[in-house]
């Protein structure tokens, strides 16, 4: 009963525990390959975004897997990440994209753009068309475009 009282107001226990571990492995790497993860883990918790526990955490085991078996194999630090360390941390925070804190602040500026102009706030394929159909005569009265005679001079 405790723990879930506490996991609700903390988070998964289990997860702390996974991410626990995960730095225990890091901790346990030869240098340069441990100071490089512990730098691509500070990098990817300002970069990824990700607000998900659960996806952060299979994000950081893969991401320490990787460098593992790197170590194992003695895969120079330079080989694993090319020349460009920041490409290298961004194309793998891109595979655990999922759900961002981003993503509810789009939706809501897109709502709320639809509910001030008496849209749909739904974003549905009616109310995109609709919109469609009453801007595009619009935009061509502005610019000139006719669809009988095309462009004109103004």
């Amino acid at each position: 009963m405790a723990a879930k009282w506490i996991e609700t107001l903390t988070g998964s226990l289990e997860q702390k525990k996974q991410y626990r571990e995960h730095q225990a492995r890091v901790d346990a790497m030869p240098e340069p390959y441990r100071t490089t993860v512990r730098a691509l883990q500070r990098y990817f918790t300002y970069y990824a975004g990700v607000t998900d526990g659960e996806t952060l955490v299979a994000m950081l085991g893969d991401h320490v897997d990787l460098w593992e078996r790197a170590a194992v194999d003695g895969t120079p630090v330079r080989d694993v990440l090319g020349d460009d360390a920041v490409a290298f941390a961004e194309e793998f925070a891109l595979a655990y994209r999922g759900t961002e804190w981003i993503d509810r602040e789009r939706a809501r500026l897109r709502a709320s753009v639809a509910t001030a102009l008496g849209e749909p706030a739904d974003g549905s394929e009616k109310g995109r068309a609709e919109r469609r159909a009453r801007r595009v005569p619009e935009v061509h009265a502005l610019s000139g475009y006719s669809s009988s005679s095309g462009w004109r001079a103004r």
